[in-house]
């Protein structure tokens, strides 16, 4: 099913996730969605492999941790971040590397300072390699980091390139 893209996340210069700068970062980009769904896209390269053409399990656990986790924005918008509780992860399948892959967080429980979310991540196929739930306390980004972190490091992507997005 389709959806309308609402918004493209803010990204940083060091996140290993999001990170454009970092020489070894996943430089995933996130989209808001309608249906309050966030959809990340990253495309994994070899010096993150686990078994050879294997992306790394922990890899797959930190992109699905991270996309959960900033679902809160879609709710609450760009300052508000989710701090990682718990996270449970089930892998599926093996996900290949150097190909454009796809993961999908949503929350499914929101009480207050903490709120619940599940993720997965899709193979270019559409099936499932990879799921997650989590548990996450909600925080201001002002909370978490110094000023100049948001002035320097904190800043909306390269434009909004995706009108809508198949989930």
């Amino acid at each position: 099913m389709k959806f309308k893209v609402t918004n493209q996340q803010h990204i940083s210069k060091n996140c290993l996730v999001c990170g454009i700068e970092n020489p070894f970062g996943l430089k995933t980009k996130f989209y808001e969605l309608e249906n309050k769904e966030v959809v990340a896209y990253f495309t994994p390269h070899t010096y993150l492999q686990s078994y050879p053409g294997i992306l790394h399990g922990g890899i797959s656990a930190t992109i699905l941790d991270e996309t959960i986790g900033r679902a809160i924005m879609a709710h609450y918008g760009q300052d508000k971040f989710g701090m990682t509780i718990e996270l449970n992860v089930k892998y599926k399948k093996p996900v290949p590397l150097d190909v454009e892959l796809k993961v999908v967080g949503r929350i499914t429980l929101d009480k207050g300072r903490i709120f619940e979310g599940t993720g997965e991540l899709i193979l270019p196929d559409g099936e499932v390699a990879v799921s997650a739930t989590g548990r996450y306390m909600k925080r201001s980004v002002t909370q978490i980091v110094e000023n100049d972190f948001i002035e320097d490091e904190w800043f909306e992507s390269d434009g909004k390139d995706r009108d809508e997005i198949d989930v």
